[in-house]
């Protein structure tokens, strides 16, 4: 207890406290401590104990850590020490690897006994406090939703316990825990985020959160896929060397299948992405020396997986069927059947390689005939599809990968007829050649060697072969086997009965039934080959009838099969063995009941209902491959149809034989009406369509025919205007049948009178012209006294300015004289009154000064008159010139507006020019054409009056108008 000891701060020597007494005051320091070092002290320590208390630290600490985690977020220490605390409380395998710590010293030999029970419970109880503690956890749904909050924080220290944290939550409480991730906003993101960390150990745990979050739950599956994590994934297998890479790219492609398996969504999404084809650098494996490790054959057997998922029989047959074609153009069905031909592939790997070959090439056409040219790297090279099937019927072989041969063989059949129709073929006389093994040769091998499990397989083989198939059924009945030397060849058919009478493996037996009862049904010619051996019959009701162990239950409920087929599809054709014939046989020999107790015993078998689940045959042992998944339809389809076939009577088989043939009668008349009627709508759309085009044609015949009229009436109006025109020359030319087009003279007339009309629209034109010219020059003319007169009143004004300068300066002259005056008479005044005051009798000299005075006054306002008289003239001479300076102004812009004017009729004048010359070079191409069509005239014999006869004619009729006026 030291190192509690140094936590709590070293206590004297005596009784050392309890580990809960200790987490108890831990707790209490968590809890009041306001000091953030003792708080993060405390929570360290809790984190030392929480692994060995585990029980105690979760009960008392786990309400004061998730409160650390809300109010100290600040502090990234002692968040990741609280983190790392709920880690190990909450986690199983911290208590896993303790308990190997614990468990691996050495021990007695009656420990060793008990040991594998007491970790078998202390495991249990581990895995109860985990989900116990998580429930508490995400009771509140806001710890979950700070936990996400966490997350953000890039601190290596708080993200990393986050990570581990919530990965140990949603091992424990898986859906609960989704259900809250899904509610919380931007809560998938956050987890995204995490595969863009550039630390590898988060990026690698945010890897195996992401799995745990992905399982079972399509919402969040979807969220992720567009989250962008297919990219990101992929990009991270190819960065650590795809199958060449570590346990990171078994991660990422663990969490491909959690996104893409059974998510229809998804997988749209993945094939829409191109992301197939960044699938297909997987698969180069390199050569054989590379080496294969564990890891990479663990990687590899993912992939291949992988591709599997997304052409799997469960999936929607349209996604399915896009994703192979796909696969096949951008070259991953070509990769694979490299591996799957390559030497030194482990058998594991090469197992699964034949199993996703099959999906690939399953039901479609372009992939199998792409399979069936595929040859082996041998001398001479061989089939892929012959060396697969030497492994199958080769007992030396693993079992599994016997299986996975069958599988691919199946899948290269299903839905292909040519391919059905090739394999038959090999086993047809014809064709046969005894240089090479065919597949045909194979098959038979395997149906009739030692070994139950080949025999299986290539009955189950040939059955495919024959799967709704008429035609390849009818031909496998050409085949004929050489038994042994000097005894005749016996067919195929009867040798399976042969074998199949002489007792061998239940495994045999049951095989070889299921290829007959495939073989026979739906074809009554099977069935009467099958009933002309006399032997058959009997041996089938014999084995029905026995009462043997519940290992033969099986036989027999095969053999009852195989009898109904033969009642069921029966021609009658056989007089011994007619249905009814075939029915009594059963009623006596082993009874309805019993017979349908025994035909039903097949659909309660165990392996029967798991080999219908899926189309893949999957077998835990060679003693278990007993059902093929197509038998089980046949056996589904069959069952109810044969058991009232059965149990009808004969009145019964004869009314209903009589209402089938009614009934076929009925058919066969509807199917002559409605061949007819298939006839007559061919006749009716065919004759529709030569309506609908003689339509077509005719509403174009009267288009034209309308168009034509239109222009010979048109022709005729304009002959007759130019007869009427031509009258006089027609009167002077007697009997000179001239005929003119009138289409043309009319036109050349029309453009005549446009130009007269044109030529006197440019006479006027002229005419104004010359009059705005000339009112121009007028106005200019007259613009020009103006300006003169402006000069001249500027010469007057300046004369007039020199004179009134003049005039000012006299005023100043004399308003200074005046000045002068006022000063002298104020001196004057000052000397009278001086003189008056001193002598009286001075009055003789004051009398004249007072004159003086008088004389001075009346001087001074004379000027001042001429003065003011002055100032008025001035300002005449001001207004004068004010007046000259706005005509002035007025004159100037009715010039400007003058010289618009000219502009503008100069533009006129221009267009005017324009226009006619265009009228020019239209009646130049209207003359070429009339002398053109004056040409044609010629050449179809009319005569053509010349320009300068029809001038001298006008000329003539302008005469005798003259003569006669």
């Amino acid at each position: 207890m030291n190192f509690l000891r140094g936590v709590m701060g070293g206590q004297p020597a005596g009784p050392q406290p309890s580990g809960t007494e200790t987490i108890q005051k831990l707790c209490d320091r968590v809890a009041s401590s306001t000091l953030l070092e003792d708080r993060r002290d405390a929570v360290r320590a809790l984190k030392a104990l929480s692994k060995k208390y585990r029980l105690e630290v979760a009960s008392q600490a786990m309400g004061h850590l998730i409160h650390i985690l809300q109010t100290d977020s600040s502090d990234s220490e002692i968040i990741g020490y609280a983190l790392d605390t709920l880690y190990n409380i909450i986690s199983n395998d911290e208590e896993e690897e303790q308990d190997e710590s614990e468990d691996g010293g050495p021990s007695s030999s009656g420990k060793q006994s008990s040991k594998p029970a007491h970790d078998e419970s202390g495991q249990k109880q581990a895995d109860d406090l985990g989900s116990q503690f998580t429930e508490i956890f995400i009771k509140e749904q806001e710890n979950v939703t700070l936990l996400l909050s966490l997350l953000e924080e890039f601190d290596f220290h708080v993200r990393w316990p986050g990570v581990k944290l919530l990965t140990a939550l949603l091992k424990n409480q898986c859906s609960q825990v989704q259900a809250v991730i899904l509610v919380s906003p931007m809560g998938v993101s956050r987890l995204m985020d995490l595969l863009a960390d550039s630390r590898e150990v988060i990026r690698n745990d945010g890897l195996l959160l992401l799995q745990h979050l992905t399982k079972c739950n399509a919402a969040i599956q979807k969220i992720v896929a567009f989250e962008n994590a297919f990219e990101r994934l992929l990009d991270i297998i190819t960065e650590e060397g795809n199958s060449d890479g570590g346990i990171v790219v078994e991660d990422c492609l663990l969490l491909l299948l959690n996104l893409l398996k059974n998510n229809s969504s998804n997988q749209n999404f993945f094939k829409e992405g191109s992301y197939i084809q960044r699938m297909k650098p997987w698969f180069e494996v390199g050569d054989e020396n590379s080496g294969w490790s564990a890891q990479k054959v663990t990687n590899l057997h993912l992939m291949l997986q992988l591709v599997r998922v997304m052409v799997s029989p469960v999936n929607p047959p349209g996604a399915t069927s896009s994703c192979q074609k796909s696969m096949y153009h951008c070259g991953l069905l070509q990769q694979l059947c490299t591996i799957l031909m390559a030497t030194g592939v482990p058998a594991d790997i090469l197992t699964e390689t034949i199993n996703t070959v099959s999906e690939v090439i399953r039901g479609s056409q372009v992939n199998q005939d792409y399979f069936a040219s595929v040859n082996a790297p041998s001398n001479p090279p061989r089939p892929a599809i012959v060396v697969l099937l030497m492994s199958m019927v080769n007992e030396r072989q693993p079992f599994v990968l016997r299986c996975a041969v069958l599988y691919c063989f199946q899948c290269f059949l299903y839905k292909n007829q040519k391919g059905q129709g090739e394999i038959v073929a090999t086993l047809l006389p014809s064709t046969i050649d005894a240089n090479s093994i065919s597949a045909g040769q194979l098959l038979c091998g395997g149906l009739f060697s030692t070994d139950s499990v080949s025999n299986w397989c290539a009955a189950v083989a040939l059955a495919h072969a024959l799967q709704d198939n008429l035609t390849q059924k009818e031909q496998l009945l050409r085949v004929q086997l050489a038994t042994s030397l000097g005894n005749p060849p016996v067919s195929l058919l009867q040798q399976c009965t042969n074998i199949l009478s002489q007792g061998s493996k239940v495994q045999t037996r049951v095989g070889l039934l299921m290829l007959l009862c495939t073989w026979i049904s739906n074809c009554p010619i099977a069935v009467t080959h099958f009933l002309h051996n006399q032997a058959n019959i009997p041996f089938l009701t014999g084995q029905i009838s026995e009462n043997l162990g519940e290992d033969e239950e099986l036989v027999q409920g095969l053999c009852a099969l195989l009898l109904g087929i033969c009642v069921y599809y029966n021609d009658n054709s056989l007089e011994n063995y007619t249905k009814e014939k075939l029915k009594q046989l059963i009623e006596k020999r082993i009874g309805k009941e019993n017979f349908v107790e025994k035909l039903g015993s097949i659909c309660k078998h165990e392996l029967y209902s798991r080999a219908a689940q899926k189309p893949q045959p999957v077998f835990s042992s060679p003693e278990q491959m007993l059902f093929d998944h197509e038998f089980t339809k046949l056996v589904k389809e069959l069952e109810a149809v044969i058991t009232k076939a059965v149990h009808k009577s004969s009145e019964e088989e004869k009314k209903e034989e009589e209402v089938k043939k009614t009934l076929e009668q009925h058919d066969s008349i509807v199917t002559q009406y409605k061949e007819l009627i298939r006839e007559q709508d061919t006749q009716i759309n065919e004759l529709k369509t030569q309506v609908s085009s003689m339509k077509t044609q005719n509403e174009q015949l009267q288009a034209s025919v309308t168009q034509q009229l239109s222009q010979i009436q048109q022709h005729k109006d304009q002959y007759n205007v130019l007869k009427l025109k031509l009258g006089k020359d027609s009167q002077q030319h007697n009997g000179e049948g001239a005929q003119v087009n009138g289409v043309q003279l009319e036109e050349l007339s029309r453009l005549q009178e446009e130009l007269e009309e044109l030529k006197k629209q440019h006479g006027l034109l002229q005419g104004q012209l010359t009059e705005k010219d000339s009112l121009i020059e007028k106005m200019k003319s007259e613009g020009a006294h103006p300006v003169e007169r402006t000069a001249g009143s500027s010469e007057n004004n300046a004369e007039l300015q020199k004179e009134l300068e003049t005039l000012r300066a006299q005023v100043q002259s004399q308003s200074a004289e005046i000045s002068q005056l006022q000063a002298e008479r104020q001196e004057l005044l000052n000397k009278a009154e001086t003189l008056a005051m001193v002598s009286a009798p001075g009055n003789t000299d004051s009398s004249a000064a007072a004159a003086k005075i008088t004389e001075l006054e009346k001087r001074l306002s004379e000027v001042t008159g001429e003065t003011e008289k002055i100032k008025e003239e001035g300002k005449i001479w001001s207004d004068s010139k004010a007046a000259l300076e706005q005509q002035v102004a007025t004159a100037n812009s009715s010039v400007a507006i003058l010289q618009n004017e000219k502009s503008k009729l100069q533009q006129e004048v221009a267009e005017s020019k324009k226009e006619q010359d265009d009228l020019l070079m239209l009646l130049a191409d209207q003359d070429q054409k009339i002398k053109s069509l004056k040409d044609k005239l010629k050449e179809l014999g009319e005569p053509i009056e010349e320009d300068d006869d029809l001038d001298t004619r006008d000329q003539y009729d302008d005469e005798d108008d003259e003569d006669d006026d």
